[in-house]
């Protein structure tokens, strides 16, 4: 795992400690996924995005008394906000895109707080193209080391995810940041390209190059995403919108080539 804030490094210890805690020999593994395990975390802007796996469905009374300890307000979170997911290992040992996890929270200073114990809650997608970067890149706070544990999901299985997650950064909303929907959108141009998950701001040089109209959209929101979130720059709406739709004709073009382009 690329070097992060000691601030950081020690909360990563008190979430590893408390997942151990509640869930005893239940726990298989604590994993970074995001930023963190692609190395391009960022003070001030990223979340702390982490998983845990677990054997077994540990009880809902457990399961809520995880999300007591990992609540903002007993352990406060040193970035915008933790997004924290606990998987079955029967999710995570096979290639799904099913949501199948076991707990879904979000909490933090930035984030709207989330605590869902159904993976129908909401839209599936997220789910797998997360653990598919943690297979990949994602460091093990504790247990074996994440590509030996996480099934690799097919490239044409992760386009399909791919697509919707898209299509779901094209519906814009008043309170999403605009620069970090194009960057999700050079990542996943980036990965069909490469078939490869890429840190947010190498996919997003990756595609300017490649993308002279949309190059000065980019620029804009790499400029932003150089800044904390409050901070952040304005962009225009409609052009992302229109590179967002150019995004989503390069991944479909991928699937119909099978295979990275």
């Amino acid at each position: 795992m690329a070097t992060v804030p000691s601030e950081v490094s020690d909360y990563l210890g008190a979430v590893t400690t408390r997942v151990r805690d509640v869930f005893g020999d239940h726990v298989v593994g604590v994993y970074t996924t995001g930023s963190l395990a692609l190395g391009d975390y960022r003070p001030g802007r990223s979340d702390i995005d982490l998983m845990a796996v677990v054997d077994g469905s540990p009880s809902l009374d457990r399961r809520r008394q995880l999300v007591r300890q990992l609540d903002h307000h007993e352990l406060a979170c040193p970035a915008s906000g933790l997004e924290f997911v606990v998987y079955p290992l029967t999710t995570v040992e096979r290639p799904t895109v099913a949501a199948g996890y076991l707990l879904n929270l979000n909490t933090g200073p930035a984030l709207p707080p989330v605590t869902s114990f159904d993976p129908g809650d909401g839209a599936a997608f997220w789910y797998p193209i997360d653990r598919a970067i943690t297979q990949q890149s994602g460091a093990s706070l504790y247990g074996s080391p994440a590509e030996q544990l996480f099934a690799k999901l097919p490239f044409d299985d992760l386009l399909g995810v791919v697509i919707a997650s898209v299509a779901a950064h094209r519906d814009l909303k008043e309170t999403d940041l605009l620069d970090n929907a194009v960057l999700n959108g050079c990542r996943a141009a980036a990965f069909c390209r490469t078939g490869r998950w890429l840190p947010k701001r190498s996919a997003a040089r990756l595609i300017a190059a490649e993308e002279e109209a949309f190059r000065p959209l980019i620029t804009a929101a790499l400029d932003s995403f150089a800044r904390p979130r409050a901070e952040a720059r304005p962009l225009p709406r409609a052009d992302v919108r229109a590179f967002l739709a150019r995004v989503r004709d390069r991944v479909e073009g991928a699937a119909a080539a099978d295979g990275p382009a």
